[in-house]
């Protein structure tokens, strides 16, 4: 499959997603400047577990919050199931924690970063959740902390890249959202296109989801937009059947000579621009 299968990289110039970038850098300098560095690193502890949180609810793991609490202090349950939703949390909030810490190796838009956020997330995890089933053989894969799939896959109705094409599109996907060319709003609505086309390739066997919200936070943190006072998981959690919707739809292929000139709908693209914004 040629890189140009996820294109366009980026929705067309649009006034409302203009708006929505603006409205987003206001409300979130107005947030950061409230707090006393110290005050705002406390409170960023607490976000990160509400974060966490709402991002095992879009994974289908409802992990309660006391539990979040308990598996930071190392008090972990006895009952297997629940103690490795516990295990999950916490890898979550630490590969978080040293992103929030300027601690990732690269910075968000490359390929090393995507590999080193899905390997220190994994490699967190007790073993019972690095297997899944073949999507055609049902065997068991055991999953790689930061490998690549060797497997063909399908999302839904959705058909990702071919395992050998992968180094090939995140390449693209790396240059085509760092291009020195982008305003400063169009980035950030890159933020939101950038989100959807790192899912559409998917790239891992399992953990695409979080490491892709990771991935979000991340690129809004460099961008000066995002910080550890709030939290993308969170956002989306709270409106996730619109979220996956969102997701499918901007999957679809181009609609006609009026949906833009990629291989992907631009209409869908813009959707999900203006709802993750």
């Amino acid at each position: 499959m040629d890189v140009s299968a996820m294109e366009p990289l980026l929705p067309e110039d649009r006034q409302e997603l203009e708006d929505l970038a603006t409205d987003l850098v206001a409300k979130a300098n107005t947030l950061a400047g409230r707090l006393h560095p110290v005050m705002r690193a406390s409170v960023g502890d607490l976000v990160r577990s509400m974060n966490c949180y709402y991002s095992n609810l879009i994974e289908g793991h409802n992990t309660l919050p006391i539990d979040i609490d308990r598996a930071l202090n190392n008090d972990l349950a006895k009952e297997p199931e629940r103690r490795n939703l516990q295990l999950e949390a916490r890898a979550h909030i630490e590969v978080q924690q040293m992103i929030d810490r300027g601690e990732a190796t690269s910075p968000a838009l490359s390929v090393d970063f995507i590999i080193w956020t899905h390997r220190n997330f994994c490699e967190r995890l007790p073993e019972e959740l690095l297997v899944v089933d073949h999507p055609t053989t049902k065997e068991k894969i055991k999953i790689v902390p930061g490998e690549l799939r060797k497997d063909h896959v399908r999302v839904g109705r959705h058909i990702p890249p071919d395992p050998a094409d992968l180094p090939a599109f995140l390449k693209r996907f790396a240059e085509g959202y760092s291009s020195p060319h982008l305003s400063k709003l169009r980035k950030i609505i890159g933020v939101a296109a950038s989100h959807h086309r790192l899912a559409w390739i998917h790239p891992f066997l399992d953990g695409n989801g979080r490491v892709t919200r990771l991935f979000s936070h991340a690129l809004l943190r460099e961008l000066d937009v995002g910080s550890e006072l709030w939290a993308v998981s969170r956002g989306l959690a709270r409106r996730v059947a619109d979220y996956k919707a969102n997701l499918q739809a901007a999957d679809e292929p181009r609609r006609g000579d009026l949906d833009g000139r990629g291989n992907l709908t631009m209409s869908g693209l813009v959707a999900f621009c203006q709802f993750f914004l």
